[in-house]
């Protein structure tokens, strides 16, 4: 396949941290993705929080189902607009690396547990996997991945935390974009969660179609469509449907939008996407308005939802329950996690042993969180 050339490619490519030989019959990027997902923190994804906490069903996503998602839709989309298909899925596979037990409740919890300490973000606790707390090689600390897939990594973050991050922060001080191919991971990550949000959502009776048809005309649009091709199907199997259809339709409004702004901008090169004053990926105007309308939907009807709502509460005490006695007591950690948090206190003093108790706690996946809770408190908080 010929990539368009301002794609990302081994040719331009910054490289890597530390210096290695050629991947031999593998390109710079795949081999970053077979690293990621040898890794343990992708591994761990499986067991670690969407919306559901995990054990409250079977079927309902995790941050790996997610990754999974991301990564098809991007490797769909990338292959049709000529970008790096490694690149944009070894971006999507490692994107919620950082992600704390509980999702978006236990990265709150933990960032006002570290807020004394310089705070905590998922995208910045990401980086730090793969640069440095991933132990895999006895040559450097980390993965080692190429710059573009760091780069892609960081989606965002504050000017003061980007001023410490060295090269892939350069951008957020400087006004660049990211690689095409992260621009890409940036809305096929919007695409995938808006749409299983909503399937995890009407599975657990939290959303109706009755509603949904009733606020967003998007949704009405294909569940209609859906009704007169093949009259009345079994809920299943019609909602599933619809939720084919209305991924189809961003894919297909991404991929066209984006390619019509590609041929605009007439860039030719790498350099010359990073100068560029906006993203060139991007959805048409009206399929962000749509977007945005489905995402308030969720956030009143799911991410609200009293059911949700009870479970993070539970989350937030659990994540700052450990956070506390183990910054408190390090003796109670493994010894292994004793050991990081001694040299980080050594070095950095109290802000370095709460930065690591942070990435003891950061790392652990929702059923053992809530086993070391147990383990330490008696119970897990109603």
């Amino acid at each position: 396949m010929t990539l368009r050339a301002c794609a990302a490619t081994d040719h331009n490519s910054r490289g890597r941290r530390h210096a290695e030989p050629d991947p031999g019959d593998r390109t710079q990027h795949q081999r970053d993705r077979d690293r990621i997902i040898h890794c343990g923190a992708f591994r761990r994804l499986e067991y670690k929080t969407q919306v559901f906490v995990n054990h409250e069903g079977d079927m309902f996503r995790t941050r790996l189902t997610h990754s999974l998602e991301v990564a098809q839709i991007c490797r769909s989309v990338a292959r049709s607009l000529g970008l790096n298909e490694d690149l944009a899925e070894a971006i999507s596979l490692s994107h919620d690396l950082g992600h704390t037990p509980f999702g978006h409740a236990g990265q709150d919890a933990l960032n006002a547990c570290m807020s004394a300490y310089g705070g905590f973000e998922h995208n910045v606790q990401s980086l730090r996997i793969v640069d440095t707390l991933e132990q895999r090689y006895p040559a450097f600390s980390g993965i080692n991945l190429t710059f573009e897939t760091r780069e892609g990594i960081l989606k965002h973050c504050t000017a003061e935390i980007a001023a410490k991050l060295g090269d892939v922060g350069e951008r957020f001080l400087s006004g660049q974009q990211p690689s095409l191919e992260a621009q890409l991971t940036n809305l096929a990550d919007e695409i995938a969660y808006n749409s299983h949000d909503l399937d995890d959502g009407l599975r657990a009776g939290m959303l109706s179609f009755a509603q949904l048809t009733a606020e967003s005309a998007f949704f009405r649009a294909h569940h209609d469509a859906v009704g007169r091709e093949f009259g009345t199907l079994a809920s299943r199997v019609g909602q599933h449907e619809i939720i084919r259809r209305i991924i189809k339709a961003q894919i297909v409004d991404l991929r066209e939008t984006s390619a019509a702004r590609l041929g605009a901008a007439a860039v030719g090169s790498l350099d010359e996407v990073r100068q560029c004053g906006g993203p060139l990926i991007a959805f048409s105007d009206r399929m962000r308005a749509d977007n945005d309308l489905l995402k308030g939907i969720l956030n009143r009807s799911v991410y609200q939802h009293y059911r949700v709502r009870r479970m993070t509460s539970r989350a937030r005490r659990v994540v700052t329950d450990l956070f506390t006695i183990f910054l408190d007591d390090p003796q109670l950690l493994p010894p292994e996690s004793l050991v990081a948090v001694e040299q980080r206190e050594q070095a950095h003093g109290r802000r370095g042993r709460a930065r690591a108790v942070a990435d003891y706690v950061a790392g652990m996946t929702d059923r053992y969180a809530l086993a070391q809770h147990a383990a330490l408190f008696g119970s897990v908080p109603d």
